[in-house]
């Protein structure tokens, strides 16, 4: 049982991510960003243009008391605030997250409201916390009656695409993803791991991670955010290339639908650019497998070899003509 007002030492921390194209004809600029991400009027949007423009929201709070999802169906009361942020990158990719993290154990009697939100983002359980069973039921998605991570980072992403800077007339038509993590602490003496990365079905992506003590649930979910982006890219720009039927449609059709890709996309990819130092290296695991980087470089290359195959019957024509 945790001791009243004495900090708790956290041993998970979960979240889900959401991503998708902003619902916009022109990519904002900073300025832009940061009028829609202002979620608070007390806190600035943090903005930066190095190495590419990316706006961070402040984070907002979820106050909750429910239980948590297990995998082995342990009925686990928990109270406290789950936090939630958003994310635009190059004025075009959004990004909602909503994340939380644990203690190994909590009171066992519900706290005034005070006792919660003099600390953000965690979530105290009545008593002992099935670390393995929640992180597994996090991942699995929360059921009825259990805390669903998903859908606070899905109204914070309507409450956004409601903007009226955005005029819902997007360049291209793409599908969002959502991707659900879990960080567990460490052994001691063992470093930081990304244990597993897979992809199911209807977007859906999960990342089991294990961290050193005392990292931040924040700096968690900028990593998790930084590999749904990355993945949300690669996912969109294959079904552009599936879509463009290389190879069987003419040419300037599959030039027309490839066209959205060079225009909005190959310039935003940019692994770690925003990831805490402490976590970048977590990144190698997926360049060795299932090897994010070398696939985006073969989906480029295809692409320019594409364009440029079009562009031959075109320089041959003006060469003609003179």
């Amino acid at each position: 049982m945790t001791t009243p007002g004495r900090p708790t030492r956290s041993v998970l921390a979960c979240g889900e991510v959401r991503t998708g194209l902003l619902p916009s004809f022109q990519a904002l600029d900073g300025r832009a960003a940061a009028q829609l991400l202002r979620l608070r009027a007390d806190e600035h949007v943090r903005v930066s243009e190095r190495p590419n423009l990316y706006a961070l929201s402040p984070e907002v709070l979820t106050g909750v008391d429910c239980r948590l999802p297990t995998a082995n169906g342990a009925k686990v009361r928990a109270v406290g605030t789950v936090a939630a942020r958003a994310a635009l990158t190059e004025g075009r990719v959004l990004q909602s997250t909503a994340y939380f993290s644990a203690p190994a154990a909590g009171p066992d009697v519900r706290r005034p409201w005070g006792h919660y939100l003099v600390r953000p983002g965690v979530v105290e359980p009545f008593g002992k916390l099935p670390e393995q069973a929640t992180a597994e039921g996090v991942l699995r998605g929360g059921g009825r009656g259990e805390l669903d991570l998903g859908m606070i980072a899905e109204g914070l992403l309507a409450q956004l695409v409601r903007h009226p800077l955005l005029d819902h007339k997007a360049p291209f038509k793409s599908r969002r993803t959502h991707l659900r993590w879990a960080a567990r602490q460490a052994p001691e003496g063992e470093d930081a791991s990304l244990d597993r990365f897979t992809l199911a079905e209807d977007g859906l992506r999960t990342v089991e991670l294990r961290v050193p003590e005392g990292t931040e649930a924040a700096v968690v979910a900028g990593l998790c955010e930084d590999l749904a982006l990355h993945d949300w890219l690669l996912t969109t720009v294959v079904h552009m290339l599936e879509n463009s039927r290389l190879g069987a449609a003419d040419g300037p059709a599959a030039v027309l639908a490839l066209r959205p890709a060079v225009d909005h996309l190959l310039h935003l990819w940019m692994p770690r650019a925003h990831v805490d130092r402490t976590l970048g290296h977590l990144w190698d695991v997926l360049e060795r497998e299932p090897g994010f980087s070398r696939q985006w470089e073969n989906l480029r290359q295809r692409i320019r070899d594409q364009l440029a195959i079009q562009a031959i019957p075109l320089l041959h024509q003006a060469l003609s003509t003179r």
